[in-house]
């Protein structure tokens, strides 16, 4: 009787034990697949609201401009062999001046090529030309008359001829000249070799240049409100004829 109370007892305890293990069980099945302790509506909602991608505001790339191609040329000074600087004033005169510290004096040395320059007033902002007869005048834009072959000569002055322009039989270059009285001088009457077509650069600062845009000659016409330097022409026409008047070596003592 009383081995069949013990064995009763024990089957009651092992029973009520094997339930407590299935509850534990049970709970833990519950609340292992996810921690996360918001409802599964709230987890539902937030997973759906993560894979929604928003392109209402779709954001637009910069454009990116080409930079514009830089020149690095100088602001310098033209120093004559003759005692002048070379200058421009504001209507457009191209002539000689002693006084270094006129703003006239200043040109933009612009690289337009190999070892060719465009010469821009920096107070005016007219381009230094040649044309076919030899005369220098100013340009409000820049052609093909505006290039100036740079030299350095073998005194180590540097010269300045025409590109587009020479002697039609010898072949030889029309040059940036000035006098001795710091007059401009026709193109074909300068002579590498003389005083008046030397010039030393003085440089001031370096700065950056957007390339000039070139133009046609008659399109310059056209457009361009600024005839040639009329007073320039002058000078050089009536120095011409005071060499007509005088002996015919008068010519080469202009230059020296």
């Amino acid at each position: 009787m009383a081995a069949a109370i013990a064995s009763s007892l024990i089957r009651q305890k092992r029973q009520a034990r094997e339930q407590n293990n299935d509850k534990v069980a049970s709970n833990k099945r519950r609340s292992s697949p996810s921690k996360d302790p918001r409802s599964l509506c709230e987890r539902h909602i937030f997973s759906v609201f993560s894979k929604v991608r928003f392109c209402s505001g779709k954001k637009k790339k910069p454009v990116r401009r080409k930079p514009e191609p830089q020149l690095k040329g100088i602001v310098t000074r033209l120093f004559s062999e003759q005692g002048f600087f070379l200058q421009m004033q504001p209507d457009g005169t191209i002539g000689g001046n002693k006084d270094e510290n006129s703003d006239n004096t200043l040109f933009n040395l612009i690289p337009v090529g190999l070892r060719v320059v465009a010469m821009q007033g920096v107070k005016a902002g007219l381009y230094v030309a040649m044309n076919a007869e030899g005369f220098l005048y100013t340009s409000d834009v820049f052609t093909a008359e505006c290039k100036f072959k740079e030299s350095v000569f073998e005194n180590y002055y540097v010269i300045y001829s025409s590109t587009l322009y020479r002697q039609h039989e010898s072949g030889r270059a029309w040059f940036l000249g000035l006098n001795k009285d710091g007059v401009i001088m026709k193109g074909n009457r300068v002579k590498k070799t003389k005083p008046c077509s030397h010039f030393v650069p003085r440089p001031i600062e370096v700065c950056m240049y957007k390339e000039p845009s070139l133009h046609e000659l008659e399109e310059k016409l056209l457009k361009s409100s600024r005839s040639p330097t009329m007073n320039s022409e002058e000078r050089a026409r009536a120095l011409e004829q005071e060499e007509e008047q005088q002996p015919e070596d008068s010519t080469e003592q202009d230059g020296s």
